[in-house]
């Protein structure tokens, strides 16, 4: 199960440094003039999680494998984009594919990177760019729930869900809002929401690229940002760039001190992902064994059987039932031998909700 979190703003921003930073290599090309970015790349990246660590000394496992989430590098869009301008067209379609848009702001003064709207105001930006996607998803609600109105009228049990949640969304577009306001009443409702593909119903995550001095604590620019998340509820994090850029060309013993001198405790990447996770509504939970000790992405609210099926598809199909620890249980009792002794091994049925940490192995039939 693959989560991807699409890195868009306007250009110059930064968008490109920090995908090189997250992803660790040169994959996209970062350059002093928009539209350098012309296929957006993609890069995944391991999610840090300690707790991976604490498990695999236990069973003394021979590998440690990270669950991922995925980024997608798409160029910078431009006033006019949702008419086609720049290269609007081609980046609104990448943008659709994406689970969660990762909204990278300029929140740094420096005269030598240029601004194609001539002046930093990470706030007018934001907006710039939110308005060429809420123009996009206007004109294709606009053609698209007249007719769903007409379906639903003849009975149509589908269009009719469709017909009320993606009303509510044009009608909120028409205001000037995201579509990621609307509230859906049934579950109906939520996967005609989600099959309609609207960029602005995506969750948004703004990330304030500050300069080096400002790493820490952020600055006036970021500060506004932070203030704009939390009237939409949405989330927020500052990173420095230039600062991930330089820590993913150091060896790994170096970093720790560098971020120190710095007065950060952890990396601009802990913090993305961290953010991404929670934007998405993730958890994850962990496969340990001699040979491996493996963590594994699901959404909130998961059950045993989708949980299987993040390994394999024939683990769901031929579920029987989980055996599973807490993760917790698991550190204090030693492992998976202590925990069976001490009663803390469960067997859960496929209505089993996933819980973070949880160490499962899976049996199944095919």
């Amino acid at each position: 199960m693959g989560f991807r979190c699409g890195i868009v703003g306007l250009p110059n921003v930064g968008k490109s440094t920090l995908f090189n930073a997250l992803t660790e290599t040169a994959a996209a090309q970062a350059a002093n003039y928009p539209f350098c970015t012309i296929e957006p790349n993609v890069g995944n990246v391991a999610v840090p999680d300690p707790r991976l660590q604490q498990l695999a000394a236990i069973a003394h496992s021979a590998k440690v494998i990270e669950t991922q989430l995925g980024f997608v590098d798409i160029a910078g869009l431009v006033r006019g984009a949702s008419k086609g301008e720049g290269l609007g067209n081609q980046f609104l379609g990448n943008i659709r594919e994406v689970d969660a848009v990762v909204h990278v702001l300029r929140c740094f003064e420096d005269g030598d990177v240029t601004h194609v709207e001539g002046k930093v105001d990470p706030i007018a930006d934001a907006e710039t760019v939110e308005t060429e996607l809420m123009l996009a998803d206007l004109e294709s609600l606009e053609k698209r729930v007249p007719n769903l109105a007409k379906k639903a009228a003849q009975g149509d049990k589908e269009a009719k869900a469709a017909a009320s949640v993606l009303g509510q969304a044009l009608e909120l577009l028409r205001d000037g809002r995201p579509a990621r306001l609307t509230e859906p009443k049934d579950e109906d409702e939520r996967r005609a929401l989600a099959q309609a593909q609207l960029l602005t119903a995506k969750p948004v995550l703004y990330v304030c690229n500050v300069e080096e001095a400002s790493a820490a604590e952020g600055n006036a620019h970021s500060a506004k940002v932070f203030a704009k998340a939390a009237a939409e509820g949405a989330q927020a994090v500052i990173v420095s760039a230039a600062i991930e850029a330089e820590i993913a060309t150091m060896p790994a013993e170096e970093r720790g001190d560098f971020l120190a001198e710095l007065g950060l405790e952890e990396t601009g990447l802990a913090r993305v992902i961290r953010a991404g996770y929670a934007l998405l509504d993730l958890i994850t939970f962990f496969t340990v064994g001699p040979k491996e000790a493996r963590a594994w992405t699901v959404s909130k609210g998961a059950k045993a059987p989708q949980a299987a099926g993040a390994i394999h598809s024939d683990f769901e199909r031929g579920f029987i039932r989980a055996e599973t620890i807490a993760f917790a249980d698991y550190v204090a009792l030693k492992g998976e031998a202590g925990a069976r002794e001490a009663g803390k091994l469960r067997q859960e049925g496929k209505d089993y909700v996933v819980q973070d940490g949880d160490v499962m192995l899976f049996r199944f039939n095919v």
